[in-house]
């Protein structure tokens, strides 16, 4: 008998999405056997994103559209409820510095309170990543900044086109 494939959600904002979660998603598949980039509708910080979803999600799809063993899929609400519905047992969250790990933690305890069969991953990203989030890419492009080295293409593309070329070192 053939096992279920092992599907790791993957949650977050991706307002946009970052070379560190890059680095995560590839390798988050060396763990299961596919990824589901869960794109929030509502940050679960009190931020206001710069894409809107259905942008993000195309941004994202574009990232991986060599990927099938990738899939992204907008959702609200809660996470282990969305978690259920896929079908997957298994939560991949990035840290990047111990600021991280308080929050991080809580969500993840309170995650395993609301469904015990659910398991959550802590990954850390490469080294060269561990000082990058969402909300700097967006702070220095939106100030004319160089992010070309902290985006996927596809992402910078977005960027420049927001935000003039100087996002792109050009």
């Amino acid at each position: 008998m053939q096992a279920d494939p092992q599907i790791a959600i993957y949650p977050g904002s991706f307002d946009p999405l970052t070379l560190g979660h890059d680095d995560i998603v590839r390798r988050a598949l060396k763990l299961a056997d596919g990824v589901l980039i869960a794109v929030a509708e509502r940050a679960t910080h009190a931020k206001q994103p710069m894409f809107p979803i259905d942008e993000r999600v195309r941004m994202i799809e574009e990232v991986y559209a060599d990927e099938p063993a990738i899939r992204v899929v907008p959702f609200s609400g809660l996470l282990v409820n969305f978690a259920r519905e896929q079908g997957a047992r298994l939560i991949v969250r990035g840290l990047r510095a111990v600021s991280d790990f308080e929050y991080e933690f809580q969500m993840a305890l309170m995650n395993r309170s609301l469904w015990p069969e659910i398991e959550i991953i802590f990954m850390a990203p490469a080294t060269s990543y561990t000082f990058l989030s969402s909300s700097l890419v967006r702070e220095v492009a939106s100030l004319g900044g160089d992010v070309s080295e902290f985006v996927p293409p596809t992402v910078l593309g977005c960027l420049v086109d927001r935000f003039g070329p100087d996002v792109a070192g050009l």
